[in-house]
């Protein structure tokens, strides 16, 4: 998602930590550090993506798009 404001993406990150699909760990250095996981929950979206992702290859030439957009 290359046009996402930081804003955005905090939030977003947020909102899947609230609903435990990733965790948070804040690394308390300068500049801060924070880094996001997937949670064993996270982890159970797996065969879902995985077939978004398949279904997104497979009609993006249809979409008139690039991998690299």
């Amino acid at each position: 998602m290359p046009d996402i404001t930081q804003k955005m993406l905090t939030q977003q990150l947020r909102e899947l930590e609230t609903d435990g699909v990733v965790s948070r760990t804040v690394y308390e250095q300068v500049p801060p550090k924070v880094i996001y996981s997937l949670t064993e929950y996270g982890w159970s979206l797996r065969p879902i993506l995985d077939a978004m992702c398949a279904w997104g290859e497979k009609h993006i030439v249809q979409a008139g798009l690039s991998c690299d957009a």
